[in-house]
């Protein structure tokens, strides 16, 4: 194969005209169309972050909408796009990438900084301009960085409840994953999830503030807590879900379609009763949550793995916020199996 050198395989904008490498993605049609969409909802910017609706590390293809819009394929990155500019922020690992992949329509920022992307659309968009974002994209704290920064400036940050990418996507969008998820078998485990939920709900009780309710967002929660495993996300054994876990009822919001007959057997094997997993849609997760919210409960969530938009769904006096959901720490304490199953994974 041709070998690039160091002077041809990056973008040079400054030449007349541009000169683009093979690797780099022509983005003009779809910041064309983006553009229109945003003119539709009023907003002036919208910013597009690299994670996916459960903060996941790593995402699948269908949540990469900073790649498919950028042509950028690092895996940490922010892009904001206005009616007449374009820039992504990245970190030092993908300097060089970024510019292999990116198009002239891309101004390449060599931070990561929130207060450097305020800065930025500060100076792009004017006085009384919308910023518009998908809140179901981004952490509590990361929506709260981006308030401060734009705060007593004149723009408003508004949650727009249509994600303004996938609108722009359209049919080229990835599918949803229609794989299997399955029961992992108990020589794996250690623990049953009924022995799980009932250690969660211990610690519910134990806890100063006696929670109603625990809400797992993070894909892994979910997975560990009833001890089932999916591939939506290449090398990552896990599975679009949310779990609201109650003193009393346990709700899972999964694809049902797409569950073993195994793994639906053991999650209704306590039906009627406490240890009866109530199905739901995916997609409900927000309007039951919304129900819920509405009585005399406290929700236990971890802030490192909810999204704004859930978070803002609750409010705040029955909000009981940690670093981690009691989930998380119970996960992160191996037992006596799983230390066992580890020690011979690394002699194999």
């Amino acid at each position: 194969p041709q070998v690039l050198t160091t002077r041809n395989d990056i973008r040079d904008c400054s030449a007349d005209p541009p000169y683009l490498p093979p690797t780099a993605t022509n983005t003009t049609a779809r910041l064309a169309v983006l553009r229109g969409i945003m003119r539709t909802h009023g907003v002036h910017a919208y910013i597009v972050p690299s994670t996916d609706a459960h903060m996941s590390e790593y995402i699948s293809e269908r949540d990469a909408r900073l790649g498919w819009l950028t042509g950028f394929a690092g895996s940490a990155g922010t892009a904001v796009v206005t009616q007449d500019q374009a820039a992504l922020w990245t970190d030092s690992r993908y300097w060089t990438q970024a510019e292999r992949e990116l198009d002239c329509n891309w101004e390449l920022q060599k931070t990561t900084s929130i207060e450097s992307i305020g800065m930025w659309i500060l100076k792009a968009v004017p006085a009384e301009g919308n910023v518009g974002l998908d809140p179901f994209l981004f952490s509590i704290d990361t929506w709260n960085s981006y308030s401060q920064a734009l705060h007593g400036f004149g723009r408003t940050l508004l949650p727009l409840e249509t994600n303004l990418v996938d609108q722009a996507w359209g049919d080229q969008r990835p599918p949803l994953s229609s794989s299997e998820i399955y029961s992992l078998p108990a020589e794996f485990t250690g623990s049953s999830w009924q022995q799980k939920v009932a250690g969660i709900r211990q610690r519910m009780e134990q806890h100063v503030r006696r929670p109603t309710a625990v809400l797992l967002s993070g894909l892994e929660e979910t997975a560990w807590l009833f001890n089932l495993r999916g591939d939506d996300i290449p090398y990552n054994p896990v599975f679009y879900s949310y779990t609201l876990l109650t003193n009393t009822t346990i709700s899972l919001f999964v694809e049902e379609s797409r569950l073993s007959a195994e793994a639906r057997e053991s999650l209704r094997s306590g039906c009627p009763g406490p240890l009866c997993v109530e199905l739901q849609e995916y997609g409900q997760v927000s309007a039951h949550l919304r129900r819920y919210a509405q009585g005399n409960v406290t929700v236990w969530l971890g802030t490192e793995y909810t999204t704004y938009g859930l978070y803002g769904i609750i409010p705040q006096e029955k909000l009981l916020e940690e670093n981690y959901s009691p989930v998380m720490m119970a996960k992160a304490v191996k037992n006596a199996h799983e230390q066992e199953m580890l020690r011979a994974a690394h002699v194999r």
